[in-house]
């Protein structure tokens, strides 16, 4: 993982339909490399991490069979 500014990008963020309102979540985006963009909501213009496709897999593999469940 990798800690990037994206400034100037014209990325599509998108964010779970279930973070509601209050504004704590986190949104994603997909870069034109394949790797994948994760930032804070409420900190749009803070450095987003950036994960590699296999990471990114890895990870929603392990949120879809409970890796998680226990945090």
């Amino acid at each position: 993982m990798q800690r990037e500014q994206l400034d100037g990008e014209d990325l599509t963020w998108v964010r779970s339909p279930h973070s509601g309102l209050n504004g704590n979540c986190v949104e994603v985006a997909r870069l034109p490399d394949g790797q994948v963009a994760v930032r804070n909501s409420r900190d749009s213009a803070a450095p987003a991490n950036i994960f590699t496709d296999a990471e990114w897999m890895a990870f929603l593999a392990g949120m879809k069979n409970g890796a998680f469940d226990q945090i």
